[in-house]
């Protein structure tokens, strides 16, 4: 299982309309993009901000007062998290939630921020020289003092100098200390931002998802375009496209993995790429399908392409697998020596239900491989004959460096093992992939609008590029990420 995630979401409202409940709302309708802190930063006569650790807690209606004088203000932005940088303690974990304010002078600046930085090494030395002691270890910090370091005249002054000199994925969300609020994304648009409002244009919003809109009955104007930024004014929403790029490279793990089944993306709900995604893996494995008595899938987010197997194949789709709710730790944030337990108290196998039986099993992708090791030893104990398991992502063998927590090389098991290893090694009959082709296809997108480079190698940026031809042979020995261990001289 993988970790990226991060969701925004910002939110102006007129006629005195306070900001809290339409941000509070955006951020549980993307709460599975993170689950390590959330925050809201509102503006009235000021930044009021609040950060915690875990999901968006529940609120109960009398509770509002309190919140809404706690967040006062019409403008505000929120923010949940999964970090792929800093310490993994608490303490770091709270100090580094977002929305995350620095100062500039006299001025503030507050950002919440989904992706990651590739040069941040350059990033760091060159904040370092105004501002010697950082307050945390996180990208967003280093991106927001670069950020309002460079705010001159303008807003859009700061963010063309971000597109310009930061290589990497950045969705933002943010405020200037006289309640200007903004978004933009990074000129290849690698992580998703959409914009929205409500009929009566009461209501302007942005938002990592199209669900964070939806859930406030806001209607979805469109994406926030690739090197495009917004800027909210009293009165109006200017929409510039700063920098232009000849090319695009949407992650294409959103489809996957990533985004709600409900979310919209390129025109099409998640949920109905996801079913193309299991007809294609029936076309494609015949013989196997063949042989098999049922299908399975690992919840949730392998349910959809199931249900296109079932659909395209005719073997039953069984719920022989369920999850428990209320565990909310992800496999891929933990320490090895944890993730099997874990995994193994997350996933629960419906006892009986697949005794004797050849199963398919249907997961979205396979990184690490512990999560999906510790599932098959499961079905093996409850009676499986043959496991054969059917991956709606094509073969990870290559870390990311645009916001998803694949470390090095040698920790992803494709990198090692092609599919009769990794099968091997996991303890399945056959492993079985989506092809990058089939995948691009059923996404309706154009292959060369999309960054499956953790699948095929092929970076959009120069320096990531740079440092994963450098850095194949980097062992893995902490949660550091690849260029914070390789120690290369990269701009060489």
């Amino acid at each position: 299982m993988l970790k990226e995630k991060c969701g925004v979401f910002g939110v102006r409202c007129a006629g005195g309309k306070g900001a809290f409940v339409p941000l509070y709302w955006g951020l549980v309708a993307q709460n599975h993009r993170g689950h390590e802190s959330y925050g809201f930063l509102t503006y009235s006569d000021g930044f009021k901000r609040y950060v915690d650790l875990g999901l968006v807690p529940r609120i109960e209606k009398e509770e509002l007062i309190r919140w809404n004088a706690l967040l006062p203000g019409s403008i505000g932005i929120s923010h949940v998290r999964y970090g792929t940088s800093g310490h993994r303690d608490v303490y770091s974990h709270l100090k580094d939630a977002q929305p995350m304010v620095v100062a500039n002078g006299k001025e503030k600046l507050g950002i919440a921020f989904n992706g990651n930085l590739v040069n941040i090494g350059w990033l760091r030395e060159i904040v370092s020289k105004t501002h010697m002691k950082l307050k945390t270890c996180s990208d967003t910090e280093l991106l927001a003092r670069y950020l309002a370091g460079n705010m001159g005249s303008s807003t859009a002054e700061g963010i063309v100098r971000c597109m310009n000199d930061i290589e990497g994925a950045y969705s933002v969300v943010g405020l200037r200390s006289d309640g200007e609020l903004f978004a933009f994304r990074d000129p290849l648009g690698i992580r998703p931002l959409c914009l929205g409002a409500s009929r009566d244009g009461a209501v302007t919003a942005v938002s990592s998802e199209t669900v964070g809109l939806d859930i406030n009955s806001l209607d979805v104007i469109g994406d926030v375009e690739p090197g495009e930024a917004v800027i909210f004014s009293k009165d109006s929403v200017e929409r510039q496209r700063l920098v232009k790029c000849n090319r695009r490279a949407f992650c294409g793990f959103e489809f996957s993995y990533f985004a709600r089944p409900d979310s919209i993306i390129n025109g099409r709900t998640v949920y109905s790429v996801r079913e193309e995604f299991g007809r294609n893996l029936g076309r494609r494995y015949q013989e196997i399908v063949r042989d098999a008595d049922v299908i399975i899938s690992i919840p949730e987010t392998a349910d959809d392409a199931a249900y296109g197997l079932h659909e395209e194949t005719g073997l039953r789709w069984e719920r022989g697998l369920r999850r428990h709710r209320y565990v909310t730790q992800r496999a891929f944030i933990l320490e090895s020596d944890d993730r099997s337990s874990t995994i193994d108290r997350k996933i629960n196998v419906v006892n009986g239900s697949l005794r004797g039986k050849r199963v398919i099993v249907v997961e979205d992708s396979i990184v690490r491989g512990d999560t999906t090791k510790t599932i098959i030893k499961k079905l093996r104990e409850r009676g499986a004959e043959k496991v054969y398991m059917f991956v709606t992502f094509p073969r990870i063998t290559h870390p990311c460096f645009y916001g998803i927590d694949m470390a090095t090389f040698t920790e992803l098991i494709g990198f090692s093992y092609d599919e009769a290893g990794i099968a091997k090694q996991i303890g399945a009959d056959a492993v079985c992939f989506q092809s990058i082709d089939d995948y691009v296809r059923a996404t309706g997108m154009q292959g060369k609008d999309l960054c499956m480079a953790c699948a095929c190698g092929k970076y959009p940026t120069e320096l990531a590029q740079k440092i994963a031809d450098r850095s194949r042979t980097v062992i893995s020995t902490d949660r550091n990420r690849i260029y914070e261990k390789a120690n290369l001289n990269l701009e060489a």
